[in-house]
């Protein structure tokens, strides 16, 4: 079979992605939506589209229903056709959890037949759950001139930051001599992010080598860095990791704040317009004569009748009059009603907020969520999808309320800081 110069990408999308929460409850990390228009996996589908590379195969695993639904037949990204096309590598596990992929390289080992079965001379690895925009084909042409063995996508962040990433220490022609993963006393800023390209008989022979060898970052990366060749590729744009709720807070207010680095429209971004929302058929946004709005996207389909401030609203969300929405992301077909209050917060798709209720009520933004602490520590409140929240409710900071929570779930009518509410009306 001949091979083709483009590059085979496999896209990983398969992690639980428990640090969102909630959010993640019914769905996988990449699926989950982000700027009130797109899903966190457009960033790396577009980007591939964008860079003109046609075969992708996304592999799955966690609550794969929704993302599968969202890619459909790849057709929003231009991947249909005899040349090129998305293809699901749907769960390959049993029913325990010692079935599910114990790392990143263990998913791609389990799916070698895709990369045997569609060779080229380099396969590029991605993750599904990063925000960024990146020419891929300048990247394996960067790794094409330096005879690498692999190639891996680095940036400069914070030495405090540094902890979360891989870590990579190079010479002066950016080859890597030294890994670190996640380390707690680094010695450089350069990180990874989780964007490899690999020769494929090199890959091929890696993925044989040993099959203990589970993971890229803390087993296969540092043996070829010790034997190989392998070259770090600077990347100075914009570039977020969104697996926790902060970063992906702070990734939706980038898309409203100036000068951010962030731009869907510039970079190009396509979403599935097809999918469940379906916005390209959601009226345009109407905004009543009282209704204030500043520094905030607002997507087709809502109806503004009351104020909206530096927050993302997807298709269809309704603000009644006397309502305010401060500083959030509200997903499809919210409803905030007369004279509520949403702030600081993060509503799932078609929360309704009865009249007089507070989303994000006080100001002691200190007590971390009770169960969750490292999810939820700046303030920010989180309501599951399809959840009600009644009139006059008063619901405090770092909150989560589960989906699906019905009015008369509630046993009080103030929820402290930090609580969290279930559906049999139990507070933890």
């Amino acid at each position: 079979m001949i091979k083709t110069k483009e590059a085979l990408v496999l896209l990983l999308a398969g992690g639980v992605g428990s640090r969102l929460n909630i959010l993640v409850q019914d769905r996988a990390k990449p699926a989950v939506p982000f700027a009130g228009l797109y899903r966190i996996i457009d960033f790396s589908l577009s980007n591939v589209m964008n860079s003109g590379l046609k075969k992708v195969g996304v592999l799955t695993q966690y609550k794969p229903l929704s993302l599968m639904s969202h890619l459909g037949t790849g057709e929003a990204w231009d991947f249909t056709g005899r040349s090129r096309g998305v293809k699901i590598l749907p769960p390959r596990t049993g029913s325990l959890d010692s079935d599910w992929y114990k790392g990143t390289a263990d998913a791609v080992r389990r799916n070698i037949d895709f990369i045997e079965a569609n060779p080229t001379d380099e396969v590029l690895i991605l993750s599904g759950d990063h925000i960024y925009h990146m020419d891929f084909d300048a990247m394996i042409e960067y790794h094409r001139s330096k005879k690498a063995d692999v190639t891996i996508g680095m940036m400069v962040v914070p030495k405090t930051e540094i902890h979360q990433f891989g870590a990579g220490i190079i010479d002066r022609y950016n080859r890597i001599v030294e890994w670190e993963e996640k380390p707690k006393t680094p010695r450089t800023n350069l990180a990874s992010m989780g964007i490899y390209v690999f020769d494929r008989k090199y890959l091929l022979n890696a993925l044989a080598r040993d099959r203990k060898e589970v993971d890229f970052g803390m087993h296969i990366l540092p043996w070829a860095i010790q034997n190989d060749n392998v070259f770090a590729y600077p990347f100075y744009g914009y570039w977020r990791d969104v697996g926790t709720i902060q970063a992906y807070w702070e990734a939706n207010m980038d898309v409203i704040r100036k000068e951010s680095g962030i731009s869907p429209q510039k970079w190009k971004i396509r979403t599935n317009v097809e999918a469940e929302g379906r916005p390209a058929d959601r009226p345009p946004a109407r905004f009543n004569m009282n209704a204030q709005v500043r520094n905030s996207m607002i997507s087709a389909g809502c109806d503004i009748k009351g104020t909206v401030e530096n927050s993302v609203l997807a298709p269809g969300v309704i603000v009644e009059e006397g309502a305010v929405v401060r500083n959030s992301i509200l997903f499809a077909d919210c409803y905030v009603g007369w004279k509520a209050t949403v702030d600081l917060s993060i509503l799932d798709k078609r929360v309704i907020v009865g009249e007089y209720a507070v989303v994000g009520a006080g100001e002691n933004f200190t007590i971390a969520n009770r169960l969750k602490p490292t999810h939820l520590y700046t303030g920010i409140t989180l309501i599951g999808k399809g959840a009600q929240v009644p009139a006059q409710q008063k619901i405090g900071r770092n909150c989560v309320i589960n989906p699906h929570i019905k009015e008369d779930a509630y046993p009080q009518s103030v929820m402290e800081d930090g609580e969290s509410l279930f559906p049999d009306g139990e507070i933890s």
